[in-house]
């Protein structure tokens, strides 16, 4: 017996199946607790989530959602309009902020001890859900410090990030930065938060016609500046005359690398009493004070000994590996692992004056269990954003370090290792945390984690 075949189906009731958009609708609400990821809770008198962006706790706001359909788990939405504020919330100094505007800082419109008080709430319940740890618990006293020279009146901005990437508006050939969740672009005449290095290059004032970006470093205890571009398919490179000397590099269509176009191809960071070689545009902290920042924070949690064996994992161009290395000396070891061709080449570079260094290229992962190491003192690790994973903590922990520094970039992901990490028997010992991204919703952590037994 055969089924009868199914009649297709008009497209006018395919269409009615579909969830109906509920982009661009407003509803009344009362903003509950931070989110992580620069957005507050509320719900709709239905009862949907909405993650606000635009507000801060304990407000009473008009939503107008930006994103999600009927029945989804949750909408994203702006606050166009505030009916009770909070104490803590200010005019935003920059103009370019604001709902359906550039996307790059999250709380503008928050003072900004609150801003660091929101962090520590997002830390605090990324800790909880993940790691089942109270701050207590975990070590840390709940504060989220400022970096140094960053304590400034509301109103203010701190000028801080020394690598800002403009996307360029192909209409117009006019650099500016993207919208939230967008690859519209904002034109802007002025970054409040670039650093002074970046500001004066005046990249928001030229023609980049043909361009898809262009990245601009302004080097740390240096007066190196470099302009990245990345031009659109077959466009030509434009004559780059900007306000400040610079060096150019462009980053090829096909294969994504990077290739000097004239000037040095890379810049000289400090930090630790070291200079450091970063090329291609390779990874260095975006804050003129954060690298400092956290070698202190690493070896005052580390506390290493003359003749010690450490790890420094993603060591990118051996920042962490060199503040090793100086303070285990002659008689200590450092192997750093790093999958970035290039980062590894600047840091054998940077830290060839350590005979007792080597660094060695792969994904941690894999190339960690083949190097034979069954035991060291300390290790450092500062993974990307999606964190170490349960393989890598697993390996950790069979080596039998007496502490271990996790440098995170994000909370969730640090909660997650942290509870592998005492899966295996390693106990947070402390845990403190850093606003080294004022104006958005990012910050860095360094936990310190040991054995929860001694000796074992």
């Amino acid at each position: 017996m055969h089924a009868e075949p199914k009649k297709p189906q008009a497209a006018g009731a395919r269409a009615q199946e579909r969830p109906r958009s509920l982009v661009g609708e407003e509803y009344e609400v009362e903003i509950g607790p931070v989110a992580h990821g620069g957005h507050c809770i509320a719900r709709t008198a239905e009862g949907q989530v909405l993650f606000v962006r635009h507000t801060l706790p304990g407000e009473r706001v008009v939503a107008r959602v930006t994103e999600g359909e009927e029945g989804a788990r949750f909408l994203r939405a702006d606050a166009v309009r505030i009916l009770e504020a909070s104490k803590d919330r200010v005019e935003a100094p920059c103009p370019y902020a604001g709902p359906g505007r550039c996307g790059g800082c999250d709380w503008q419109h928050a003072k900004p001890g609150a801003q660091r008080r929101l962090k520590g709430e997002v830390i605090a319940e990324q800790l909880k859900r993940l790691a089942g740890l109270t701050p207590e618990e975990a070590g840390w006293d709940g504060t989220v410090m400022p970096a140094e020279g960053d304590k400034l009146p509301a109103g203010e901005v701190p000028q801080w990030r020394t690598r800002v990437q403009y996307a360029v508006d192909p209409a117009t050939g006019k650099a500016g930065l993207r919208r939230h969740r967008s690859h519209e672009v904002e034109p802007v005449e002025h970054c409040m938060i670039a650093a002074e290095g970046v500001s004066e290059l005046g990249i928001e004032q030229r023609d980049w016609t043909g361009m898809e970006s262009v990245e601009a470093i302004a080097a740390t205890g240096s007066q190196d500046r470099q302009v990245i571009l990345t031009p659109r398919p077959g466009a030509r490179l434009p004559l780059v005359e900007l306000d400040k000397p610079v060096s150019v590099l462009r980053v090829d269509e096909k294969t994504g690398g990077v290739h000097r176009v004239h000037g040095r191809p890379f810049v000289r960071e400090r930090a630790d009493g070291r200079t450091h070689r970063v090329g291609g545009g390779g990874f260095w902290q975006v804050h003129p004070k954060a690298a400092d920042t956290l070698v202190t924070a690493v070896m005052q949690g580390l506390l290493p000994r003359k003749g010690d064996m450490a790890l420094d994992l993603y060591c990118g161009v051996g920042l962490f590996a060199g503040a090793l290395a100086d303070r285990v000396g002659d008689k200590g070891a450092v192997l750093g692992i790093e999958s970035g061709k290039r980062a590894v080449e600047d840091a054998r570079h940077n830290l060839a004056d350590f005979p007792r260094v080597r660094v060695e290229q792969g994904k941690v992962d894999s190339v960690l269990p083949r190097t034979g190491i069954t035991e060291v003192d300390l290790v450092v690790l500062d993974p990307p954003r999606a964190g170490a994973g349960r393989t890598t903590v697993a390996h950790l922990t069979t080596l039998g370090a007496r502490r271990i520094a996790y440098v995170a970039c994000d909370p969730a992901a640090l909660a997650r290792d942290i509870s592998y990490f005492a899966d295996h028997g390693y106990r947070v010992r402390t845990l403190r945390a850093f606003d080294l991204f004022p104006m958005t919703h990012h910050v860095e952590c360094v936990a310190i984690l040991e054995p929860a037994v001694k000796g074992m």
